[in-house]
């Protein structure tokens, strides 16, 4: 998780939702992304470019040697709904995340009611892990004046509220 907050300082450092995803493989990173497309000098905010979409894009550089099954993704905040649905679709079993998304979190969805794709992942979700060290990361992108990334938003709220 400490490499995954290390690209989510990347992100912060650039002006972009301090977002970062790891996905290791056998103890080894074979693939990192830090979350793009929130910064102001866009004409419109970029809701893609999310840090494990761009973590799984690099495994398709490595191709055959990336075994799912051995491999696990860590992120410092929930997955949403989308990025969920592209790490099961990529096979992999464990996702490991340090702070939670109550604004549009995706882990807690009940996959049994799912269509047949979805629900039978066998996915293990391990939450919290280095929490505090993300959500100091998050204060900070909100307290910035500039940010006007989910700016107003219950995201935004709940997260200040998490440091009172």
């Amino acid at each position: 998780m400490g490499l995954a907050l290390e690209q989510a300082q990347i992100a912060f450092d650039r002006g972009e939702f301090p977002v970062g995803c790891v996905i290791v493989q056998d103890e080894k990173v074979i693939a990192v992304g830090a979350r793009q497309g929130t910064t102001l000098d866009r004409a419109f905010f970029s809701e893609i470019d999310h840090a494990e979409i761009r973590a799984l894009k690099q495994l398709e550089v490595i191709g055959t040697q990336f075994d799912p099954e051995r491999s696990v993704l860590f992120c410092t905040m929930e997955p949403c709904l989308m990025c969920l649905g592209a790490i099961i679709l990529s096979g992999i079993k464990k996702i490991v995340y340090a702070y939670e998304d109550p604004m549009g979190g995706g882990t807690t969805c009940d996959l049994k009611r799912m269509a047949p794709l979805y629900k039978n992942c066998g996915i293990d979700i391990v939450s919290g892990v280095l929490r505090e060290k993300s959500l100091d990361l998050f204060c900070n992108f909100f307290n910035k004046e500039t940010n006007l990334y989910w700016k107003n938003s219950y995201l935004e709220t709940y997260t200040l509220e998490q440091k009172k």
